[in-house]
């Protein structure tokens, strides 16, 4: 393992994604992204996903310098054309429409269409609680979740992240999790590792439960929480491809292949301002807060999070992603 610190990360992150032709101010949004990643032990949407954003971009199957189309056509509805890119340039170059729109008609729906794929979801929630905004959001995938009795591949792992600020510029609490009983890359780092993977994360093509991640990779996940996660799955699929007119999952092409059709994907964010709701919101987070906290062991989920300066990166990928920064 080698100690590497953030600031190294996003810098070496952006020389590599513009060596590979990704327009300067876009590469910066990305290597912010992989370094939030990071920070939070999210190893699967950091580094790990660096090459597939360089060769995708070397291939010309991912534009690094579209520009994003902001729609606002209702007053409580934003949306933006990611134009196939990046899905951190087209969040960024809307947000500040979304919040306006938020903080005047109290909720927005902030719609990301036709991008590549956002990774880690609760990157984006979370921007908006530190600008004092509730907000829900949901993205999909591809497929690779059966219904429950099936064994075909009928939903993405489809994400779905919540944020909720502090009031005082910070984030309370928030959450981020796959409506599946894994994430996809977990089973996928498994298979590198030669390890097996807990019995209850995926099926074989027959349909039978497995630990064998070469056997989960030729069948399907199953849902979080059996038909109760199936049915959230079916929501985020609503609101992150239909309501956005992108892919269903089952149209999703591989998201880490050098070439092929562009990922096409959606995310969809309820925007909530809690000012222009019930004004004892800051009073209720308190008191929830400290019923939680009044629980030996238990925390809100993402909250106190420590600040740190460095990271372990495996030696073999922090060499691979130095290369391709040149």
């Amino acid at each position: 393992m080698a100690a590497v610190t953030l600031d190294l990360i996003e810098s070496t992150t952006h020389a590599a994604l513009v060596r590979h032709g990704c327009r300067d101010d876009i590469a910066a949004d990305v290597a912010r992204a992989v370094r939030v990643a990071e920070h939070n032990g999210n190893r699967i949407c950091g580094l790990y996903y660096v090459e597939s954003y360089c060769r995708q971009l070397e291939s010309g199957r991912l534009p690094g310098d579209v520009d994003p189309v902001v729609h606002h056509d209702r007053p409580g509805s934003v949306r933006v054309d990611a134009r196939f890119g990046f899905a951190q340039t087209a969040f960024r170059v809307g947000f500040d429409t979304a919040l306006d729109a938020a903080r005047a008609n109290g909720v927005v729906g902030y719609a990301i269409q036709h991008s590549h794929t956002c990774t880690s979801l609760g990157y984006f929630t979370e921007q908006f609680a530190e600008a004092g905004l509730i907000a829900l959001g949901v993205t999909n995938a591809t497929p690779r979740v059966a219904a429950p009795g099936g064994s075909a591949r009928v939903l993405g792992t489809n994400p779905i992240a919540f944020a909720v600020p502090d009031g005082h510029g910070g984030v309370a609490f928030q959450w981020d999790f796959s409506t599946s009983a894994v994430a996809l890359g977990k089973i996928t780092m498994a298979q590198a590792a030669g390890e097996p993977i807990p019995e209850g994360w995926a099926i074989d093509a027959n349909g039978n439960p497995t630990t064998d991640p070469d056997a989960a990779l030729a069948g399907s996940l199953v849902s979080a929480g059996g038909y109760k996660g199936y049915g959230i799955g079916l929501l985020v699929e609503v609101l992150a491809a239909a309501l956005t007119g992108s892919n269903r999952s089952v149209d999703v092409p591989p998201l880490k292949t050098p070439e092929g059709a562009p990922h096409d994907l959606g995310q969809y964010y309820v925007v909530i301002d809690p000012a222009a709701h019930d004004p004892g919101f800051a009073d209720q987070l308190v008191a929830l807060a400290a019923t939680i906290a009044a629980d030996p062991g238990a925390r809100l989920p993402g909250a106190d999070r420590p600040s740190i300066a460095e990271v372990d990166v495996p030696d073999e990928l922090w060499a691979l992603i130095s290369g391709l920064a040149g």
